[in-house]
Order: structure tokens, then sequence, then C-alpha cells
């Protein structure tokens, strides 16, 4: 939002939170009911789980072999030990069950930043479906457990924009809460602190960080997802308190968001991976793959008569199993093949979720389509790089994907290149006073890379809540969305990232990308700066080395292929840093630490030759298979109010003073959206 909109769009905020907020309450406890006082409750009664093994053999049979075949953490043995005691009573599976909760009982309790919800979550899960097999000095302990656990961590993971809230703390006090109610004298006490803070913080903050289904996190909504998810899926059975329902902006999205945020192809171990956004990258195969899987199941199955649900599951059901074997019980518990498959094929080709200001698209939903992501979001928490204007590009292969490596979250890499506006595909506009200070707390060096700059209120830069947000909304409102429409051939987005830079030395960044299927994109930057001596750079992440063919840089990696062309700045300085240069910024020299995956090789970049406050960059890029050999040039021209891509005999034309323009193709124009259309 802009700033001098500022005062009307918090007023209508507050206006529309509070209507939305009797709203969420009224779905939020419509179904509520008395919790049962039979165990287990928080997967279902032991006659739910009992018709669950009927109906789903292989699943459950696959789970026991993690049991008797000793495979798996701590985490799923718990849970499929649990799960064979209460189903077939096996005893001596229960009590190797608690044994392991017991095994965390006795020990010190965790606090900070530990995930010691994950500790309450699996010996409460254990606690409920085992619930005869426990002493009652068992039972005290994990009582006692569980108390000095809250009390220790009242000032743990407080920012409900931040994946620790969920994952770390509040799914394993929910479920801890539920499975020890009536014998637990604190049990209310902790589930009506969730509600609460449910209810008025993490709503409003699902609406502001989240509406669309996309999280601004970033790649970090894969860490938490799942364990949240359970949580409120154990809430709805044990309590009828519907979670989901109160939240139809991101719950209600989430899982749409999710399938558009899966690359195409279907990879290591039958998964998928999911495009890199802020820390994480996932070109690994790791448990994440299997929860992201399970979350989107767990939603489907709550919102089944949603015909976008059952688009959903169809894409669910392309991997139908979880990737690593011991995750069996996700199969087992979340994996409901009677719900309706709808059409993914003709399904919609893109999607926009306004919270994070994330656009998503693909070419088709075939495994071998192209895909685009797109960034222009406001800051939230810590996990967000400074990286507004980014876009991602992968056919088979990322092509133009985002650099650097994440090593550590605080290093020196992770400061100075992997965060920072110089590892994304975005611009640089270096003002040679300019510094960066208390990034992530960082005690070291800080280099200028001319990119994007935040004041770190503390180490991780995540603001609490959604009052926080509103009350300093000067440091966190960065960016607009300011249109978006996909027209089925063509898709267009455009965004203003000016606020994500210094006043100081950046007046106007605008970005406007058509997309042209299957594989063409044409981007157009305006930017102008503060003083014409302050030098700009067009950045493209490729992640091989690019070589150059007929004018252009061809990028090829494994199957895929992109083919860039840059038409503006005329005459422009075209620089590719590869080998030991890559990351040296500022003259600083940040290495990762250590390599993880695969990760850009290469960064193209673009400078004009001569200065001015006032620049254009203006790129034709398409991603094709290797096979491909060479695509049409692009031409360019240039009038007092337009500037012209002329591609194939189609036209693409974009105004010189502000955001628009207009598209011809195949002989009928049509003005680019100043708008956003869904």
């Amino acid at each position: 939002m802009c700033r001098h909109f500022m005062f009307f769009a918090v007023t209508a905020l507050m206006v529309i939170s509070s209507a939305q907020a009797r709203a969420q309450e009224r779905a939020f406890d419509a179904e509520r009911h008395p919790i049962s006082r039979e165990h287990p409750r928080i997967l279902g009664s032991a006659a739910y789980l009992k018709q669950l093994a009927r109906e789903r053999p292989g699943a459950y049979t696959s789970m026991s072999e993690v049991v008797t075949q000793r495979e798996g953490g701590k985490h799923e043995r718990m849970f499929s030990c649990a799960l064979g005691y209460a189903i077939d009573g096996y005893e001596n599976w229960g009590l190797e069950a608690v044994e392991m909760a017991m095994d965390y009982i006795d020990k010190p309790i965790q606090v900070g930043h530990t995930r010691f919800g994950d500790i309450l979550a699996n010996c409460a899960v254990v606690y409920d479906l085992c619930w005869p097999l426990w002493t009652q000095e068992q039972r005290e302990k994990f009582f006692d457990y569980i108390s000095r656990t809250v009390d220790a961590n009242v000032n743990s993971e407080p920012s409900v924009f931040h994946n620790a809230w969920y994952s770390y703390k509040h799914w394993g006090y929910g479920l801890a809460a539920y499975a020890t109610w009536y014998e637990y004298d604190r049990a209310k006490e902790i589930h009506d602190a969730i509600e609460n803070e449910y209810l008025e913080h993490v709503l409003p903050a699902f609406r502001m960080a989240g509406d669309g289904g996309g999280w601004a996190e970033g790649y970090y909504i894969h860490y938490w997802s799942y364990e949240w998810m359970v949580f409120c899926e154990a809430a709805r059975r044990a309590e009828g308190v519907d979670y989901f329902a109160a939240s139809p902006e991101f719950l209600g999205r989430r899982a749409v968001a999710d399938m558009f945020e899966s690359y195409p192809g279907i990879g290591v171990y039958g998964s998928r991976r999911s495009v890199p956004m802020g820390d994480g990258r996932g070109d690994v195969f790791s448990g994440e793959r299997d929860k992201t899987l399970a979350a989107r199941r767990i939603l489907v199955n709550r919102f089944r008569d949603d015909p976008e649900h059952r688009v959903v599951h169809a894409f669910n059901e392309t991997t139908p199993v979880a990737g690593s074997s011991v995750g069996a019980y996700k199969d087992f518990l979340w994996r409901d093949t009677t719900i309706p498959a709808a059409d993914l094929d003709n399904f919609r080709l893109s999607h926009f979720s306004a919270g994070p200001g994330f656009v998503y698209a693909r070419s088709s939903w075939d495994e071998d389509a192209t895909y685009f992501f797109f960034k222009a979001g406001d800051r939230f928490t810590a996990h967000q790089h400074l990286d507004n204007g980014h876009f991602d590009i992968f056919k088979y292969e990322e092509l133009a994907g985002d650099g650097g490596v994440y090593d550590t979250f605080d290093g020196d890499h992770a400061v100075n290149y992997y965060l920072r506006s110089i590892a994304h595909n975005t611009v640089l506009v270096r003002d040679p006073a300019e510094s960066w200070s208390n990034v992530r707390a960082w005690k070291g060096k800080t280099v200028n890379d001319g990119g994007q700059s935040h004041s770190w209120p503390h180490h991780n830069g995540s603001v609490n809540n959604h009052e926080s947000w509103l009350a300093d909304s000067a440091l966190y409102n960065i960016a607009d969305f300011l249109a978006f429409e996909d027209h089925g051939d063509w898709l267009y987005a455009a965004g203003d990232l000016t606020r994500s830079y210094s006043r100081n030395k950046l007046e106007e960044f605008t970005r406007q990308i058509v997309y042209l299927r299957p594989g063409t994109f044409v981007i157009f930057d305006r930017v102008r700066s503060t003083r014409p001596e302050f030098a700009k750079t067009w950045l493209l992440q490729a992640m091989q080395v690019p070589e150059e063919r007929d004018g252009m840089l061809v990028v090829s990696n494994g199957r895929g292929r992109l083919f860039v062309q840059s038409l503006l700045p005329e005459d422009a300085s075209v620089g590719i840093v590869a080998g030991d240069s890559l990351y040296v910024v500022d003259g600083w020299i940040c290495p990762p630490e250590r390599e993880i995956g695969r990760s850009v090789k290469s960064r193209v970049e673009v400078s004009p030759r001569t200065a001015a406050k006032q620049d254009f960059f203006l790129h034709v890029i398409t991603a094709t298979g290797s096979g491909v050999a060479s695509v049409p040039a692009a031409g360019v021209s240039q009038g007092p109010e337009e500037v012209k891509v002329l591609l194939e005999g189609n036209t693409v034309a974009f105004r010189k003073d502000r955001v628009g323009g207009r598209l011809l193709v195949d002989g009928a124009e049509q003005s680019l959206p100043e708008r956003i259309v869904k």
C-alpha cells in the first residue's frame, strides 16, 4: 500500500478486522462440542482409526513396517508405534512409544529457539493413543514437564509472522492440552491461551501476510505448515473447533497456493520441489517435501467440497505416497482417496497471493511445463530477503534462480550475499555512501552491494503481530503489486519496488513483466535514481555460466535452456560474474562455508554506459528445452511516450512516464491492466 493512502488503509483494516473477527469467531465456534472423555481423541477415536486401517491397508502395512524394521527417527516411530497399539493392541509397540516419550520427559526441558513444541506434540500423541499404558507416576511427570516447558518459554517465539510460533511452540502446546484434558489441571489454561492468541493476533497476521495462501516468510512455510495443520485438525476432531474455517483468506487458500509453489516435474523419491523464496532452497530431498504434501492433504480433506481443493486433490494424487518410507504414517492418516478429483489439466495456470505479494504461473499442468514466480511484497519476518522484484524461471531445471547458499542464518555469506539484493534477479543502485548495519545482528564487516535496505530492529528483523506492524509501517510497508491479470495466452504483472530501497538513492523502481506462454518473458524496468552518478545494475542469477550466441546469452542447465536478450539500455555494458569472483561484493570475499545442493554458478550484470537519473531496462527471456538451438531475435523501438518490443509479429509497448502499456497479439490490441484482476 502506498504511504499517502496509509491512514485510509489502516482505518479500513480496523473496520474490516472488527467485522471479520465476529464472522471468524462464529465460524470458529459453530460446531464446538464437549471434548470426549475417551482416549484416543486427537487423531480420531479408536473406532475411526480402526476403520482407517481397514480402508487403507497398504498404508497401514507400510506404517507398521517402520516399527518392525526399526526405521525412522523418534517422531516417526512414536506416531507409528502408538497408532499400531491403538488400532491392533500391539502392547509392545505401545510400551516402546511410552518409553520414547519418557526419554524426553526425564531429560531437562528445552528453552528458547528450540523445537520444544515437537517434544510436547510427540509425547501428547503417545499419551493419547497409548493412554492405558501410562503409569500414574509417568502421567504426573508428563504434566510437570508440560508446565515447566510452558512457564520457561513465555517469551519464546512471540512472532505470529514467524514459523517458530507454530511449529516450535504452539502445535505442541495445543496437542498436549487436548491429550491431557480432564487429567491435567492446566490443560484448559493452555488451550484457552492458544485460542485467544489465534483469534486476536494470528488471524490478522494471516490476512496481512498470507492473503491468497502464500506466506511472506517464504520457503519456511514448508517447515511449519504441516505441524500447524495437524493441530488444527486435532482441534476439529477433539472439540469441533474449526481453525480452518476461521481463516478463509489464508488456510482456505493455502492448498491452492502450495500447489502453485511446486515446480513442474516429479523428482527424487517421487517428490516435488517447491520454489525457493527467502531462506531455504529445497533442492535436496528432505522431510519438508513429505510434510508439504501431508499439509495439502489435510487442507483438502477439510475443504473437500470446494471445487479448487478437488483440483488440488488430483495434483496430490500425482505423488501418492511419501517420498521417505518412514513417513508412511502421514499417508495412513491423511491420504483420503474417496475425495472426488477434479480436472487438473484444465485448471487455471496462475495464482496471485496478495498478502505476501507473490505471483505464480506456469505454461500448463504438464510435468515439462515452464514455471514462473515473481515477488513484490512487504516485510514481516526473519527469513525474508532483500529481494523485491525478484523472479524465478524454471524449465526442466532452475534456469533463472536464487543466488547464494543457505549455509547459516547470520554468517558472513548470509549477511553479505545470500539475503542481499545482489543474489537475486532485481536491480542495484549504488550510492557509495550507503551503509548497512545490524543485519541479523551480524557483528562483522557489512558490505555495500547497492541493493535494497532494511533497518533491523533486532537480530531477525521480524515484527511480533499486526498491531506492531501497523505502528511501524514505514519500516515494513515496502512494495506494492500494481497490476495482475492472466489472459490465457499471456499474463501481466507489475510492481512498485521503490520503497524497498533507501530514499536517499532511489526515486522510482517499477517492474512490468509480460509472460507470453509457453516460455517468453518481456521484462521492463523503470529506474530513477536521486543522482545520475549512482550506478544502476540489472541482475540475472544464472544457474550455469552463459555462453554468447547470436547476440544473446544462453544458459543451459540439464534439459533446460534460457535465452536472454538485453535490449535496453542501448549499448549497455553486459558482464558475467562467475568462478572465484561470484562471491566478491564491494571488494569483500564472502563465500559460503559449505555448498548445499545446486547453487547459482554465475551472475549476469547489465548497466548503462552513460550516467543518468532515469534509465529503462528491457529484456526478453525465453525458456526452452536444451534441444532448442535458437529463438527469434526481438526488436526494440522508442518514441517519446513508449518503448516497443517486436517479437514474432507481436508487439508489447510500455509507457515511459508511468506503469502501463498495450499488447498487440495476432492483430488484436489490448491495454495492459492497471489494476489487479484475479
